[in-house]
């Protein structure tokens, strides 16, 4: 309930009977009438004009004319509404009563009307610090760094104003949106200069800055310099080299966090679950989930969908709806990662069923939930569901439909065999496709074998990305599939000569067991249980070679001999780590295997078959997806 001052007379009696409509009230604290109440949605109604006339009569006291505007600006959803507040503050009162100009300033920079912002701030009189950080905080917010440079240009030279730490956290805020590492120095320098790095705030956000532009040890360097840590300084040191490619290290940091004293927020664990979901370690989350109970933030809506989000990364679905169910009140994000978790694993039905639900509870979907729903509609076959989704995007929920909404229909019906169709919805596309919408086809040719369509693809692909090597490999291995060697030469000359060199990360697969990560490459060598785990993986190929296995060598895409081609493919990562998994675990658990790269199509057989013979779940996630292998079939559906 927000309380307005008293007048003299009270003016909200004929509104009172709207409070019993929606619930939310605004009391008015008037002697006669103490109990006189207006819901406060009545700001976003029709009504709002009438309303403001109401409170701005005369026989209104300045105050209650003040306060009114004041909550009329805060509740302002649309720029028309914003021009009639603006005309009855011209007509009543002064910009500075109240510093309602400061406040329709950041309402014009809230609704992106940048330049009826400018102007208002430039009519303003008497502009102090507080005003000049209120437009550059405005302008940041919407990432306009050229605009917030000028202000603070203006500000320093023209009106001779010394910036303090507020300003700053606003430029640097804009750096961060606007991807520019340059200024964010400048502003460092600044900061340094004018010794604002003892202000905690300022250096956490420099440390976020850098630690977003991929620069973790500029960033532990601002950290180990500060004489005063908050906990979200600690929460950085978790979160940044985890960003960076090294969770390991953010978990550390986490220890030290604890052993300083410091209790763990919610930034704490969404961060310190992003790093586990990097390391792919399940006993760290069951950990962070201990944790979560014992800091008493079960209820916390942000750390149990972290904490979902991580359990699905991790393979482990089941926990997923665990937590998800626990939750009494999930909001939008909460529902999107729920859903992302079943598209990614493949459960489109599941997917669909939990959409319609977030519709009943009158949860609104936005651009992500639709991303996560295509997807998952895609990854699942679901083309009629899939097509109806795309459709009624727009029509019935007014979001307008991004690059990533066409490159995950391109793909949904891509899957589904229908390449025309694909291609037609990107030649209707209001907007340029980019590599996302193209590579959605290009990896449809490769599944349909479709040479033609595919190479045409592939020089859309090598315009948009001249220096990606993985298109021109993928045409070539098209056309090794197809056996059309001289082709795949081609294009492999083609990419030296344009300097071009394929990725040299290996294949390697990651298998948990004792709290520990255990690590295989191809026909690998070094694990202490080499020779049982050889063994165990040959005796696992004669069964289902007895079961009438015939090894796909046509994924190996060298001018070999069909022995060699077979004797390449039989030591596989990840073969060598089901055949590990199945030899340490029992019989009733899962083997969950992560890879770095996507599993090939022999190594995706074998599982299948894997899992038929021996009754065994194998959960393998690969680059792009998971794929859940239980009685001779796999969740993808035979398409990845």
């Amino acid at each position: 309930m927000t309380t307005l001052p008293s007048s003299s007379s009270c003016l909200l009696l004929p509104l009172y009977h709207l409070c019993l409509k929606t619930g939310i009230f605004i009391s008015c604290q008037c002697r006669q009438h103490p109990l006189n109440l207006v819901p406060y949605k009545f700001f976003t109604k029709k009504r709002f004009h009438g309303f403001l006339h109401l409170q701005c009569s005369p026989r209104a006291s300045p105050e209650t004319l003040v306060s009114t505007l004041i909550l009329a600006i805060s509740s302002c959803s649309s720029v028309p509404r914003c021009h009639a507040i603006h005309a009855h503050v011209i007509k009543s009162v002064n910009y500075s009563d109240g510093f309602i100009g400061d406040q329709l300033v950041s309402c014009y920079a809230k609704l992106g009307c940048a330049k009826s912002a400018q102007q208002l701030f430039d009519e303003m009189p008497n502009k102090d610090l507080v005003s000049w950080n209120n437009l550059i905080s405005g302008f940041s917010r919407k990432s306009l760094l050229d605009k917030c440079l000028t202000a603070f240009f203006r500000m320093k030279f023209d009106f001779d104003m010394q910036p303090n730490e507020v300003t700053l956290i606003a430029l640097i805020s804009a750096c961060i949106g606007c991807g520019t590492v340059d200024m964010g120095n400048y502003v460092h320098g600044i900061a340094l200069k004018l010794g604002l790095l003892l202000e905690v705030k300022v250096v956490n956000c420099l440390t976020n800055m850098y630690g977003r532009f991929g620069y973790p040890d500029a960033a532990c360097q601002l950290f180990e310099a500060m004489p005063v840590r908050n906990v979200v300084s600690w929460n950085l040191m978790v979160s940044v080299p985890s960003q960076n490619g090294f969770p390991e290290v953010g978990i550390c940091n986490f220890n030290l966090m604890r052993m300083t004293g410091f209790r763990p927020d919610d930034g704490t664990i969404v961060a310190l679950s992003q790093a586990c979901g990097n390391l792919g370690v399940g006993k760290l989350a069951e950990a962070i989930h201990g944790l979560v109970i014992s800091c008493g933030l079960s209820a916390n809506v942000t750390v149990a969908t972290a904490l979902l989000d991580l359990y699905a990364k991790l393979g482990r679905l089941n926990d997923s709806r665990k937590v998800f169910g626990e939750l009494i009140n999930p909001d939008r994000v909460s529902w999107t990662a729920m859903l992302a978790g079943y598209a990614v694993h493949g459960h489109g039905k599941e997917a669909v069923e939990l959409f319609e639900n977030m519709i009943m509870k009158g949860v609104q979907p936005d651009h992500v939930t639709f991303v996560h729903l295509l997807n998952a509609c895609s990854h699942s076959g679901l083309v009629k569901q899939g097509k109806n989704y795309f459709k009624i995007m727009s029509q019935v929920y007014g979001i307008e439909p991004r690059l990533d909404h066409y490159s995950c229909m391109v793909d949904l019906l891509g899957r589904s065999g229908l390449l025309n169709d694909a291609y037609e919805l990107i030649t209707r596309m209001p907007m340029e496709p980019n590599s996302g919408v193209w590579g959605a086809l290009f990896g449809a040719c490769r599944v349909y074998g479709n040479i033609e369509l595919g190479k045409e693809v592939a020089e859309r692909l090598f315009a948009l990305e001249p220096s990606d090597s993985r298109n021109y490999i993928m045409l070539s291995n098209m056309y090794s599939a197809a056996g059309l060697w001289k082709d795949a030469s081609k294009v492999r000359t083609l990419m030296k000569d344009r300097g071009l060199i394929r990725n040299p990360k290996p294949g390697c697969s990651f298998i948990e067991h004792k709290s520990k990560i255990h690590r295989f490459v191809a026909d690998d060598r070094s694990h202490p249980e080499s020779e049982k785990i050889h063994k165990k993986l040959e005796e696992l190929i004669g069964k289902i070679r007895e079961a009438g296995f015939v090894s796909k060598t046509e994924c190996v895409l060298h001018d070999v001999e069909e022995e060699v081609k077979e004797d390449m493919i039989s030591k596989h990562s990840e073969k060598l780590a089901i055949a590990f998994g199945i030899l340490v675990t029992h019989a009733d658990m899962p083997i969950i295997i992560t890879k770095n790269l996507r599993i090939c199509g022999d190594c995706h057989a074998t599982a299948k078959l894997i899992s038929l013979i021996e009754k065994r779940t194998i959960i393998i996630r690969d680059a792009k997806r998971f794929h859940h292998f239980a009685n001779g079939l796999c969740s993808c559906g035979d398409y990845w």
